[in-house]
């Protein structure tokens, strides 16, 4: 039997092929769930002139993979102990990196090539199963080329799988367990020249779960505790969710229905026909799951209820209603559960997608790479001031599209450095400054980058001036300029003012160069969305541009017996445990 790639196949091979000509670093290819990731890796496999392992991290995908291959007339070996087969004898072996990794001292060859299915979760340390692997690879071939595939390249628990993405971006920390991104096909492709199935989203007019009620990590994901409770007090919303299920099933061939919680799941269950429904959770004992997965996909289960265990290595073309009950981290996670519907199927037409949970996500929406803090908040295009790359932040706009505010750190563009590498641009929309040489730094950072000095704690800042009597701390919610002294020395006059009115001044002298340096260094760097930052040279300048001006979120303030209140700091693109200004609560 022999096989035919889709253009984007042979264009993910070729690209391949041209990467590991031209370098040793480990690359990432990026399709989507039901792209045809066991051809493009069967043909990898085929070209390659020495031998290559496939490592999966399911029996599920080791045998898919493996079967896909000799499908086309070709030999391999598996390596996988739930497959009851640990053979490294042909010049390809599909194994399973659990397998492997208790058995790398077999690893006595040299291999070319080590292709990893679902690399996102590799995290690059060299004592993870996958570790082991490669290092045992390398031994006999330090020249090993490693390759990743994934349709979800983040994960708000371990970040960007690779560091730099062929579109001249950075994605992930030069660390990244793969240096680039050499493909990356979009979703939307696939469902426009009809590789995937149509995905039909409604948004059901019932109670829908809010699960941003409830704190969350700095990865956005919820405690299954928090989830309990909150579900536990809504199981009146539950049960008409369920309803509704049954109602809109009626004409679908296999419904995958995603759970917050274990609890939760058996819960769903309940409402569910008995005899039409199934649950698997990461507890399910292997054999229970291959008989559960086997029924549904011979259409003698309908319903099949999971928590966390089939967003990957899971395919069943007939499902064609994804129920989604549990909130998602990401935009990666959401693409990669409703994928699990979209592949083709003999008289499927669309596959209904309803999220009961209110993520948010639109199924198209490029991944941010971080987390959603809000969830009026949407991906915006941010252009850098410093070298024009159009970034990708989480942001906020108005009806007309026009952007209010985004939270982007740092510009993600890719520089070429004059010597054949790339570095990525040094502009920072939100930055710490080191007090000790002046550097930028990530508002995050503990240490500075360049002179490796302690930075300091906002917080500490902010604790240490309210424990004082003779100190004011202003929350921030504005600033206003004016000029002073008009007719002889212009003076410009900032005015920080608070939720409650009460305000502080401080006074510059933009005709002298110290002046301007001052004010500059902290106002010229930063600025309003819509506008580039500015370097501000008369205080008629400034009164006329002042919306341009970005306030700062704290003010602190000392008295002064001469003076009133001098202001002795002011604390930029805070991110800490006080509230700021217009804040319901802190984040």
């Amino acid at each position: 039997m022999k096989y035919s790639l889709r253009p984007y196949q042979q264009e993910a091979v070729e690209r391949t092929v041209k990467h590991f000509r031209a370098s040793q670093d480990a690359a990432v290819i990026v399709l989507p769930t039901g792209a045809g990731k066991s051809l493009v890796i069967a043909e990898l496999a085929r070209i390659a002139k020495q031998k290559v392992m496939v490592l999966a991290h399911v029996k599920e995908l080791v045998e898919q993979n493996a079967e896909k291959f000799i499908s086309f007339g070709l030999k391999a070996s598996i390596f996988s102990a739930g497959l009851k087969q640990k053979s490294l004898q042909q010049q390809v072996t599909f194994a399973s990196v659990q397998s492997l990794a208790r058995h790398t001292d077999k690893l006595n060859e040299h291999y070319s090539l080590l292709i990893i299915d679902e690399c996102h979760r590799v995290n690059g340390e060299s004592t993870s199963q996958y570790g082991q692997v490669i290092n045992a690879l390398k031994k006999y071939n330090p020249a090993l080329k490693v390759l990743g595939l994934t349709a979800t390249p983040f994960r708000m628990a371990m970040g960007w799988v690779y560091h730099q993405h062929y579109h001249g971006l950075v994605r992930g920390n030069a660390d990244a367990p793969f240096k680039k991104c050499i493909y990356e096909l979009p979703l939307r492709y696939m469902i426009k020249h009809g590789y995937l199935t149509k995905p039909y989203e409604v948004d059901a007019a019932i109670s829908h779960y809010d699960f941003s009620s409830l704190p969350s990590d700095s990865f956005g994901r919820y405690s299954p505790a928090d989830m309990n409770t909150l579900l536990k007090n809504n199981t009146r919303a539950t049960q008409t969710i369920i309803n509704h299920v049954l109602e809109y099933s009626q004409t679908r061939q296999g419904v995958m229905i995603f759970a917050a919680t274990v609890m939760h799941a058996q819960e769903i269950t309940h409402y569910l026909p008995q005899e039409q429904t199934a649950i698997i959770t990461g507890d399910t004992v292997n054999n229970e799951r291959d008989r559960i997965i086997l029924a549904f996909k011979q259409k003698k289960i309908k319903y099949l209820v999971n928590v966390s265990v089939l967003t990957t290595g899971f395919d069943a073309p007939h499902v064609d209603y994804i129920a989604i009950l549990r909130p998602t981290e990401s935009v990666s996670l959401y693409q990669q559960i409703v994928g699990r519907g979209l592949r083709l199927s003999e008289g499927k037409e669309d596959c209904l997608v309803i999220d009961y949970a209110g993520n948010g996500f639109d199924l198209f929406y490029p991944e941010v790479g971080s987390k959603k803090a809000a969830s009026d908040n949407e991906p915006v295009q941010v252009l850098c001031p410093g070298c024009g790359f159009a970034n990708i932040f989480w942001g906020k706009t108005d009806e007309q599209g026009k952007l209010l505010e985004h939270f982007g750190r740092r510009c993600q563009g890719l520089l070429d450095d004059g010597e054949g590498e790339q570095i990525q641009c040094d502009y920072r929309f939100r930055f710490k400054e080191c007090e000790h040489c002046g550097e930028q730094n990530d508002i995050a950072a503990r240490q500075c980058h360049h002179c490796n000095a302690v930075l300091a704690d906002p917080d500490d800042k902010l604790r240490a001036a309210l424990n004082l009597k003779d100190a004011l701390v202003l929350r921030c919610s504005g600033l206003h300029a004016e000029v002073i002294n008009a007719h002889k020395q212009p003076l410009l006059k900032i005015s920080y003012f608070d939720e409650d009115g009460a305000s502080c001044e401080e006074v510059f002298n933009l005709t002298n160069k110290t002046g301007r340096f001052i004010f500059n260094k902290q106002y010229s760097q930063r600025a309003q969305p819509g506008y580039n930052p500015t370097q501000w040279h008369s205080a008629e300048q400034v009164v006329e541009c002042q919306q341009q001006l970005v306030a700062p979120d704290f003010v602190i303030a000392r008295k002064s017996k001469q003076y009133g209140w001098k202001i002795a700091d002011k604390l930029f693109d805070y991110q800490g445990h006080f509230r700021k200004a217009n804040q319901l609560s802190r984040d």
